[in-house]
């Protein structure tokens, strides 16, 4: 199996043109897992792949991350072969922020009859998570608040952090198979976000060289990480990835 990372958007919140921080894992040339649904992000992905996501693993609830699930909702709950079984992977403890962002509103359809979540199959998940045989892993990051955002593992393959501080100690855990770690990453850190001199005093330089950095203000602000000898990802790059070391169904791992 053959397994890439297309990143549809690589900005914070401000930087539009860059798309909203969201990727979608690839197996053998094809979507399978997407990561959170902004705005930006999930235009992007409807210009990829020419359909929307069926499987989507969701980081946090801030706005530039979600915002595109009105759409999402419309693409999925009128399509008959797609209503109820978009596979929705939410840490447990964001459901009910989720709800609240982007559930609660009464009627999403002006004549009644159906439920936000009807569109999707909405499954909580914990520290770890099946999704089509593979096994992928889920982690706390540091953004705002305590257990409000979540990072993800496809085990030897890639690590995406989410928006997050710097990690140290999580990422000794999750990032040891030598993964490729797509990190928030910006010219200057801020109480929610990694500046590039926090990740320089935090992490190994065996860590930074394996560091594909997104979430950045401007072109500009990359181009800058760019000569201080970082990767930065760009909007419809595809990353070829390592081939995964998670337990998969079947192979006896």
């Amino acid at each position: 199996m053959a397994w890439a990372l297309r990143l549809h958007g690589v900005g914070n919140a401000s930087a539009v043109e860059l798309g909203s921080a969201m990727a979608t894992l690839e197996r053998d040339g094809r979507p399978w897992l997407t990561i959170d649904c902004g705005g930006e992000g999930l235009t992007a992905c409807l210009r990829e792949y020419g359909e929307a996501p069926r499987a989507l693993f969701i980081t946090h609830t801030h706005l530039d991350h979600v915002a595109g699930f009105e759409r999402l909702f419309v693409e999925s709950y009128f399509d008959e072969s797609r209503r109820g079984r978009v596979s929705l992977y939410v840490p447990a403890k964001l459901v009910p922020l989720l709800h609240q962002r982007v559930g609660d509103y009464p009627n999403p359809l002006a004549e009644g009859g159906a439920n936000f979540w009807d569109a999707f199959q909405v499954i909580p998940v914990g520290d770890a998570f099946w999704h089509d045989g593979v096994r992928l892993e889920v982690f706390p990051t540091r953004h705002h608040w305590p257990d409000t955002s979540f990072g993800l593992r496809l085990r030897g393959s890639v690590v995406w952090t989410g928006d997050t501080r710097p990690i140290p100690e999580v990422l000794a855990r999750v990032a040891d198979d030598g993964e490729l770690v797509a990190h928030d990453c910006a010219l200057h850190g801020n109480p929610s976000h990694s500046g590039i001199e926090d990740l320089e005093h935090e992490y190994p330089r065996e860590l930074l060289a394996r560091c594909l950095l997104y979430h950045y203000a401007s072109e500009e602000e990359g181009r800058q990480l760019e000569a201080r000898g970082y990767r930065i990802g760009r909007p419809g790059e595809r990353v070829e990835l390592r081939a995964t070391t998670s337990m998969q169904v079947g192979t006896g791992r």
